[in-house]
């Protein structure tokens, strides 16, 4: 393209080409060459010979992938041939690899111009570096044999001619330059439907040893909260039973619907004022009545949040374990009865990240409990190996999280007539409407809050019928029951798609309960509605965009995960009653995804998940319709790199039995796994012994080398003392994460908002030494948390306007008069750091804006 383009701007050419049409330089222009330029065969090869011959060994490709460039080193041995992009990877990422390479090659790279304005630094020399950045050879490994493209060649070999025109869609009549086209359109096919099959999971349920008893005690009470209007009910007394039969002592807690946060932690408290806490057993579940408060949720989701919460306002750390009833499915036979109850397996996952050392967790109980019921849940109690468990009358089993095989669908299924696509004026839903129209849906039905009014709606609708389809843009809110019946009615649906929802996120402790509804409400309640308005009608497909974060949580996600938990169990559903329903838990999308939106697809990167291409994300929606699959996680993870950081506060049982985990697990160096087990007395005890200066060193370098763990970095080295925690790229999870550790290590109760109240390594060292000593550094430790906080806040203000910045400078500086003064007015020191202390972000900023009479 570009030569053509070349020889039509300019009659001859400014720079030495190489023509594609004789394999040697291009003399001159004319009409009779591009009419043999189109005609003749491509001599790529030749072109390649000339080139070497006139001394060139490196080149590089400028174009959408580095297709050229392996054609390229398959004509010539000694050559270095670099693609400046490449279709998996970010453009910024790959375009910054290519200079590189080039710099490592020799060719001269003028980094003045790339790094415009720098300056040059000074390093020291390597001898005094202890940490090695060199790429290490790769150890052997076998290669791995796409079984299709096996086959492929099998019957190349076999000289099929029949076979292979079929693969390749090719005539007899074909020439050899059309055929070849079409091998080159396969191997790219070939190559991007193998990276999709390698990102499918699903999940199943794995036969564990059964363990009942009928003899069981143990010390301490099992606080046991039930909805105040099921404590009649036969589950809830069977349930009970169970463990009093067994030597446990429970005591019920019936908990009101319209109970709030305070008064269910005032309860608790209570409860367990006399009696040591064992465990707590949570039988709230199973009220599935609407609750009051919460728009969307159930009784037993609403009370079960509040619960999560209650426990830590109470001081309660025995661990939680969260019973559901007909909420999963263990095999295909086994009927998700109750998908609302699914909503609090998707809670308990991120409880467990964000509440490590107070968490059991969750066990799925068949609708009666005999008595070997009975004795298995017991038992299930009093083990810790695993934390998502289904009971049934024949066994125990533990979920698990398994790759499925590669997609060997034939590619059938296709769309026809109407397809409503909710949230269809988004990015996911723009993605999935242009696929839908290139398939062969006749009508597409996009729906959203906003409908037309929606930022790129009308640009979307017009692209559509261009291609020839017939499109209405609905405003519609699924959420709302009567407004999507009255849609529905106006156009009659063959297949939907609902990839309507939000994602806000928000740490479980400091999520309202109205907060959790909405978030809920956005993709569940639209589910629910959807299921409930088309009935029994038969449909060619009812697609659920689910996430990852329903499959095994994330944190700061309890709502979203809830939401995509239930989706999950919806569609298990609605397949055991033989509708149709396929539930896809994806992984971060590019291109405009809610990943995309925020800004987190690099730092996701870097934790492992690599945001997915549209097309082949879309490949595998194709894949699993015409393959019939029910649920599945599609994602691609780098679980060598995910693994360690997500399971530092907590193992995880659901990814243990990946065969990347477990090598990842293993290869852990033994200082980051001695973490997870660390008894809080051998810090404890350290630390008494050591005067104050050795105490806050040692309590930095523990809170150095938690957070380099949690960051994925070899060592403390890696992370500043003194610099910002949002520097060092921490997030909602990393910040949870290292809270967990510190917690173990030290045995105190920490806020999951730990580093934000603290925002560097010495101001966490410096509030842990506070909690430690007792009371008697309250005070000193209070000024420093709120000058840390403070610190904090004013960074905000680095790039503001002049005036704010000097009322900044003039307002510290009153305070610091006001501390260097403080033998001379010793009342007045007091109390102004009582007012600091109790001082908020908009309390500091107003006494700003007084300053600059600013109203």
């Amino acid at each position: 393209f570009a030569e053509v383009v070349g020889g039509l701007v300019f009659n001859e050419p400014r720079i030495p080409i190489v023509s594609n049409l004789t394999g040697g330089l291009v003399e001159s222009y004319s009409p009779e060459y591009w009419v043999r330029h189109v005609r003749e065969a491509v001599r790529f090869a030749d072109g390649i010979e000339t080139l070497h011959g006139l001394g060139v060994t490196t080149f590089v490709e400028v174009g959408p992938g580095g297709v050229l460039s392996g054609m390229a080193q398959g004509c010539l041995e000694d050559i270095v041939t670099v693609p400046v992009l490449r279709a998996e990877r970010p453009e910024r990422s790959a375009l910054v690899t290519a200079l590189a390479q080039l710099h490592t090659w020799g060719v001269p790279v003028d980094w003045e111009v790339f790094f415009a304005g720098a300056r040059r630094t000074g390093l020291p020399t390597y001898a005094f570096q202890h940490e090695r950045y060199w790429v290490e050879s790769p150890e052997p490994v076998a290669a791995v044999v796409d079984p299709v493209e096996a086959e492929f060649w099998e019957t190349v070999e076999r000289e099929d001619l029949a076979a292979l025109a079929q693969t390749l869609d090719v005539d007899a009549g074909d020439t050899f330059g059309e055929v070849v086209p079409r091998l080159s359109a396969w191997r790219r096919q070939r190559r991007d439907r193998s990276a999709v099959d390698g990102w499918r999971y699903g999940i199943t349920w794995k036969p564990v040893a059964d363990t009942a008893s009928n003899e069981r005690g143990g010390e301490g009470i099992w606080l046991v909260p039930v909805s105040a209007g099921r404590l009649g009910d036969d589950w809830v007394t069977a349930c009970l039973r169970a463990l009093t039969e067994r030597g446990l002592t429970t005591l019920p807690v019936p908990v009101e619907p319209a109970t709030d946060r305070a008064d269910l932690a005032a309860r608790l408290a209570d409860a367990a004022a006399d009696e040591s806490v064992a465990g707590v057993l949570s039988l709230l579940a199973v009220d599935a009545e609407a609750a009051p408060a919460a728009a969307g949720l159930t009784v037993g989701v609403a009370l079960t949040v509040l619960l999560v919460q209650a426990l830590g306002d109470a001081d309660i750390d025995a661990p939680l374990w969260c019973a559901t009833r007909n909420a999963v499915g263990v095999d295909p036979a086994d009927d998700v009865a109750e998908p609302y109850q699914c909503q609090i397996w998707g809670l308990g996952r991120v409880a467990a990240l964000e509440h490590a050392a107070r968490w059991g967790g969750l066990v799925d109980l068949p609708g009666t409990v005999d008595e070997r019921v009975a004795g298995r849940l017991a038992a299930v109690l009093g083990q810790s190996a695993e934390d998502q468990i289904a009971i049934r009358a024949h066994g125990v089993f533990a979920r698990r999280l398994t790759r499925l095989p590669a997609d060997r669908g034939d590619g059938s299924w296709s769309p026809r007539g109407t397809v409503l696509v909710t949230g269809g004026t988004g990015a996911l839903g723009g993605h999935v409407a242009r696929w839908l129209a290139g398939a062969g849906a006749e009508h597409l039905v996009l729906t959203s809050r906003r409908g037309p009014d929606a930022p790129g709606a009308a640009g979307l609708k017009a692209e559509l019928e261009q291609a020839g389809v017939r499109v209405t843009v609905a405003a519609c809110d699924v959420a709302d029951r009567a407004a999507l019946a009255a849609l529905l009615d106006e156009h009659p649906v063959n297949a939907v798609v609902h990839a309507a929802g939000t994602a806000e996120a928000g740490m479980l402790a400091e999520t309202g309960i109205g907060d959790f509804a909405a978030t809920v409400g956005a993709k569940a309640l639209g589910a629910a509605h959807l299921h409930e308005l088309l009935g029994e009608r038969e449909l060619d497909a009812f697609v659920l965009f689910s996430s990852i974060a329903g499959v095994w949580g994330g944190g700061g996600q309890a709502a979203y995960s809830a939401a995509n938990a239930f989706l999950d169990g919806l569609a298990q559903h609605r397949r055991a009653r033989g509708l149709a329903a396929t539930s896809i838990a994806w992984g971060p999308w590019a291109e405009g995804g809610m990943v995309a939106d925020t800004g987190d697809e690099e730092r996701l990167r870097r934790r492992g998940l690599t945001a997915l291409r549209p097309d082949r994300a879309l490949r595998a929606l194709h894949g699993a319709l015409s393959g019939g699959d029910g649920t599945l996680t599609v994602a691609d993870v780098d679980w060598a790199r995910f693994v360690v950081p997500f399971t530092l506060g907590r193992p995880s049982p659901l990814l243990g039995d990946l065969p990347e985990v477990a090598d990842a697990l293993a290869r852990q160096p033994a200082e980051h796994a001695g973490e997870r087990t660390a008894e809080p007395s051998a810090l404890k005890e350290r630390l008494a012994a050591l005067p104050g200066d050795e105490r806050r060193r040692l309590l930095v370098d523990t809170v150095r080398a938690h957070a380099a763990a949690v960051l994925g970095h070899s060592g403390p080295g890696a992370v500043e003392p003194d610099l910002a925690f949002r520097d060092l790229g921490f997030d909602s999870l990393t910040a949870v994460e290292l809270r967990n550790l510190l917690t173990a290590d030290t045995g105190l109760t920490l806020p999951a908002t730990l580093v934000f109240d603290h925002p560097t390594p010495e101001a966490i060292a410096r509030h842990l030494d506070a909690e430690l000593a007792g009371d008697a550094r309250v005070d000193e430790i209070s000024v420093f948390s709120e000058l840390d906080r403070l610190e904090s806040v004013i960074s905000t203000a680095t790039a503001a306007e002049e005036t704010v910045r000097s009322g900044v400078r003039r307002r510290l500086q009153e305070l610091l008069a006001l501390v260097n003064s403080a033998q001379e007015q010793p009342a007045e020191s007091a109390e102004s750091r009582r007012q600091l202390q109790d001082a908020t972000v908009d309390d500091i900023f107003d006494l700003i804006d007084q300053d600059l009479e600013i109203s």
